[in-house]
């Protein structure tokens, strides 16, 4: 199983499919609950134009920890949903 950097860097180089299955993986066989994993998740999510699997995963990474940069990365996401689609947010 890959490390989160390992997951990151498929995940950078546009591999989304893989890094989604892979973090999956990684959540699912991790003793802890893992901030970074959720947020890596939301990315990849929000790369994918799947906004709500986004917000979700943003929202699991604050569950864990308040200060994550998921925090950031939600409030923005939140931005663009309000400005651009308020429909497909309410879904």
């Amino acid at each position: 199983m890959p490390g989160l950097d390992e997951i990151e860097a498929i995940l950078q180089k546009g591999r989304i499919e893989e890094a989604i299955g892979l973090l999956g993986a990684f959540i699912s066989s991790s003793p802890v609950p893992s901030d970074r994993a959720y947020y890596l998740l939301g990315n990849a999510y929000r790369k994918k134009g799947d906004w709500q699997g986004a917000i979700n995963n943003y929202l699991e990474a604050m569950a864990i920890n308040p200060e994550s940069p998921a925090r950031n990365a939600y409030r923005i996401a939140n931005d663009i949903l309000d400005f651009y689609n308020k429909d497909m947010y309410n879904q």
